[in-house]
């Protein structure tokens, strides 16, 4: 029998193993025939090696190289030599040498794919790739964002065990507690009618491992969230989850930038600078309208309620006399976008929810627009400067209710910066956010909710405000952005028991919900619990920046498409009667 155990990796050999016999294993890639000669490019995850079966040499063995097609897995045994004069192969690893083949197997023979292996930069529908993800990972793309994903999880594991954190698995399956996304729910044969959840995140357990005296944790934990989904966003990821006791988010945070600095040089051999900028939370929403701002181009939002107030503009006016705001920002240069592509700006604004967007352009002779009448000349300087605007600029205004508006101008900063080419790629802007609010108002219910979690602690300045203006309480909270996304986030934790219920308390979870869902980590909380902070890394996103491409699904080895279906394995799928039966479950109307 051939042995096919390989002595060395396509894609490693060079030209001090000229000389050397070799054994290769894996897929045809490439198969050409030159005036007799046979060429086959072996492939393996390491790359790329040319094998040459030459007739003079071997008639048999030439003529079974006839019959190789891709995808087809063989081994070979050879001769490492170098190629001809003039034809080595400068994109190639290998492209110095060759390998004489004196024996091959074919080990596995392969059908047509539904799609080019060997061309990785074909465009193919994702839907495709994603039912034969096996096969477009062997097209390299997918297979090299892996291999870095492999890297920055064993960074982070060494860099964190130096640290002195501990790598301690929590279960998977555990108790279903209000923590903002809808739980995965597993059903219990053994205990029918009763439910387990997957974890949204291990909150709870690293919290009483802080309890237990496991002083520093990390986990690469898997986390679920039956949540709607988009390009940066999955119903499984993966978070790099830490927890410590006796210390300051100063601490944490420290240890965080030397993680991520130590991830980047090691994966991607690109020196992060340290310290990360941070802003509070506030001057975010008031300059970017997000609390995850992309900070890589200008496009400031400014809030001109003073000036706009003085004007006669009807529109603008209504709306501050409903509680609204108005902001805008300069487009540099913006004057030469034509009307044309301002109405479908307009547009782009009113699928999130706002009926118009007001413009003003800078010309020689002053500002123009339909709406420059309603604003005297004062008022129109005072814009100018305000918003900083220059002959040649573009003034982009929206009014509305706070929330709407931030959000409206944050997606439309980022829009026009895409669309003029701003945004500077290269370039990685890391910023922590600090002092968030310690709770939000649902503008549905008018009910508080936790802007983090209900674990964070609030603000030691502001806990005289908790029943006075709970809205006005910041938190030690805090989160870590890159380019605009939102990589991670933690906070200081309330380590007290009276505090922790305050807290359930003005989020308006009764007593017995709040014995139910929490009984077991509020009797923890009694038994001498430690000061604790934490943080959660996004690993998906962390790779995804890393991999230069907007979309978490090139990053993850069998993701889920956008309705959270994995299109491979057809799931999720209907089960079997009898399987139901057993969980004492039975199915009703499907609400659609």
């Amino acid at each position: 029998m051939f042995d096919y155990r390989r002595t060395h990796d396509c894609g490693t050999l060079r030209k001090e193993d000229v000389n050397k016999t070799v054994t290769l294993s894996g897929w045809v890639h490439r198969r050409r025939d030159h005036g007799g000669l046979i060429f086959i490019d072996l492939r393996d995850r390491f790359g790329l090696t040319q094998l040459v079966f030459d007739p003079e040499k071997n008639t048999e063995l030439h003529a079974e190289a006839e019959h190789l097609r891709g995808e087809w897995v063989i081994s070979i045994k050879g001769t490492v030599i170098p190629r001809a004069e003039g034809m080595a192969n400068p994109n190639l690893n290998t492209g110095d040498i060759e390998v004489t083949v004196n024996e091959m197997e074919v080990l596995s023979k392969a059908k047509t794919p539904p799609f080019s292996i060997c061309d990785d930069f074909i465009e193919t529908n994702e839907e495709v790739r994603l039912k034969y993800r096996y096969l477009d990972i062997r097209r390299g793309k997918i297979a090299n964002n892996l291999i870095q994903r492999h890297k920055a999880m064993l960074a982070a594991r060494n860099f964190l065990a130096k640290e002195g954190f501990l790598d301690i698995s929590t279960p998977i399956m555990g108790k279903s507690t209000p923590e903002g996304a809808r739980d995965y729910l597993v059903p219990s044969r053994i205990q029918p009618g009763s439910f387990y959840a997957l974890p949204q995140s291990p909150q709870l357990f690293k919290q009483l491992l802080m309890i237990s005296g496991m002083d520093r944790y990390f986990q690469i934990a898997p986390c679920f969230r039956d949540e709607d989904l988009r390009a940066d966003r999955q119903p499984e990821f993966t978070q790099i989850d830490m927890e410590m006791s006796f210390g300051t988010p100063e601490d944490l945070l420290a240890i965080i930038e030397g993680l991520v600095k130590t991830m980047f040089k090691e994966c991607c051999d690109i020196d992060v600078t340290t310290p990360f900028r941070r802003l509070p939370y506030q001057t975010c929403i008031d300059r970017f309208g997000t609390d995850r701002p992309d900070t890589r181009f200008g496009m400031e939002l400014n809030t001109l309620d003073d000036i706009v107030q003085r004007g006669t503009f009807s529109v603008f006016l209504d709306q501050l006399k409903a509680g609204g705001t108005i902001k805008g920002f300069c487009v540099k240069g913006g004057a030469d976008i034509s009307r044309r592509e301002i109405d479908r700006y307009t547009e782009f604004v009113g699928r999130l929810g706002i009926k118009g967007l007001a413009w003003m352009k800078r010309q020689e002779e002053g500002l123009a627009s339909s709406i420059v009448k309603f604003f005297s000349e004062e008022l129109q300087q005072e814009l100018i400067d305000r918003l900083q605007v220059e002959v040649g600029d573009l003034i982009f205004m929206i009014a509305d209710i706070p929330q709407n508006t931030n959000q409206a101008l944050d997606h439309l900063r980022r829009k026009i910066a895409q669309d003029r080419n701003l945004i500077p790629h290269d370039h990685l802007d890391f910023l922590w956010v600090t002092d968030f609010p310690l709770f939000g108002l649902n503008q549905d219910t008018q009910r508080l909710e936790s802007l983090h979690h209900p674990f964070t602690s609030p603000h030691v300045e502001d806990l005289h405000l908790l029943d006075s203006d709970p809205l006005a309480v910041r938190s030690y909270g805090y989160d870590i952005i890159l380019n605009g996304y939102e990589i991670g986030g933690g906070s200081q934790r309330i380590h007290d028991e009276s505090l922790q219920r305050k807290i359930f308390d003005l989020l308006q979870m009764p007593p017995e919900e709040q014995q139910e869902k929490f009984g077991f980590f509020l009797e923890a909380l009694k038994y001498g619990t430690p000061p604790h902070l934490g943080i959660a890394l996004g690993l998906d996103r962390i790779i995804m920046l890393m991999a230069k491409t907007d979309n978490i699904r090139e990053v993850i080895a069998f993701p889920k498409t956008q309705r959270a279906s994995d299109l491979m394995m057809q799931c999720p799928a209907p089960v079997a009667n009898e399987q139901l039966m057993e969980l004492g479950l039975a199915l009703g109307t499907v609400q659609k």
